[in-house]
């Protein structure tokens, strides 16, 4: 009896020891799927395609405290031969969302950094009213006229843009429609922002107004069930998504004709996936506005805009004039 007991515990063990090693690899997989989620995308467009890979530029990392602050330090990611450039670069603010600090999505940073983009976070965990982006943008500002600085001259003051997922959607709206240095957004990109019923009931700071926003903007979401739900719309009781198509609608619809808008939801992809999985297309609206590229406006503009016609984006709106 004690031998079967004893055998019994070794297989028992055998077990929990093979769930463990197995769970662990499999954390190990999807960590390093993340930090190279450019490599999984599956983009199906040109354009797409060409945005989703890593850019040419080799990047470089910069980190600076700011003690006292809610968000403790900044992040900037940056081409590295910014200083023997004699060109500008444009920058890009980005809005963290709920527990997802800047240090959690470093390859983000660097994929838009390698496309030639100054890109500045920083670790704050309440994005939403936009001041930590207001710091982040001030921070870059303050490096660009610091002589003693490698960025001292070097940022493109004109052509800044910012971008938020979730609770940064949230936070890059305010952020351009609500601080002082508002003014100096050129674009936006907002993913899977939070829906104006979630943020009824999560508090007034969560609350934003798109129709203050003059700026081209970008909404994406996806159709998975966190981000879609299953409510049909703002007064269903139950079955409430975080960025739902109903909301998705209304916030373009919020955004003046007379600015340059797309909406688009990313098809088989939730809510956690839109961090990464949108960033072909950001990179690319980000290269059109803020770099003049006008091959990456390609994907947004004109009757045979690509992102139409892209089997990975479905419930597309296009507001946009060249």
């Amino acid at each position: 009896m004690k031998k079967i007991i004893k055998n019994v515990m070794i297989i028992f063990l055998t077990v929990i020891f093979l769930i463990v090693i197995g769970f662990a690899v499999l954390l190990l997989i999807m960590n390093y799927k993340n930090k190279n989620y450019w490599k999984y995308s599956d983009a199906k467009g040109k354009i797409e395609a060409k945005y989703t890979a890593l850019g040419p530029c080799e990047v470089s990392f910069l980190e600076a405290e700011d003690e006292g602050t809610a968000w403790g330090k900044y992040e900037v990611w940056y081409p590295s031969k910014i200083q023997a450039a004699d060109s500008v670069y444009p920058l890009v603010v980005m809005a963290n969302g709920t527990g997802v600090k800047a240090s959690k999505y470093k390859e983000v940073f660097e994929h838009l950094a390698s496309w030639g983009f100054i890109v500045v976070g920083n670790e704050d965990d309440n994005s939403r009213s936009g001041e930590s982006s207001a710091a982040s943008l001030d921070f870059v500002l303050s490096l660009n006229e610091d002589k003693n600085s490698d960025f001292f001259g070097k940022v493109d003051v004109k052509n800044v843009g910012i971008a938020g997922h979730s609770q940064g959607a949230v936070g890059a709206i305010n952020a351009v429609t609500g601080q002082k240095n508002g003014p100096y957004y050129k674009a936006v990109f907002a993913a899977s922002t939070t829906s104006s019923v979630l943020t009824k009931v999560l508090g007034d700071e969560w609350e934003y107004d798109l129709s203050k926003l003059n700026i081209p903007c970008f909404l994406v979401a996806g159709t998975g069930n966190a981000d879609a739900g299953t409510a049909g719309g703002r007064t269903a009781g139950e079955g409430q998504g975080i960025c739902p198509l109903w909301s998705l609608n209304e916030n373009f619809e919020a955004i003046s004709d007379t600015t340059d808008k797309v909406m688009a939801r990313r098809v088989g992809k939730d809510h956690g996936d839109m961090l990464r999985y949108a960033d072909g297309y950001m990179t690319a609206w980000f290269m059109y506005y803020l770099r003049g590229d006008t091959e990456a406006g390609q994907a947004f503009f004109g009757e045979n805009a690509e992102i139409l016609f892209n089997e990975n984006w479905q419930d597309i709106k296009i507001n946009c004039k060249d």
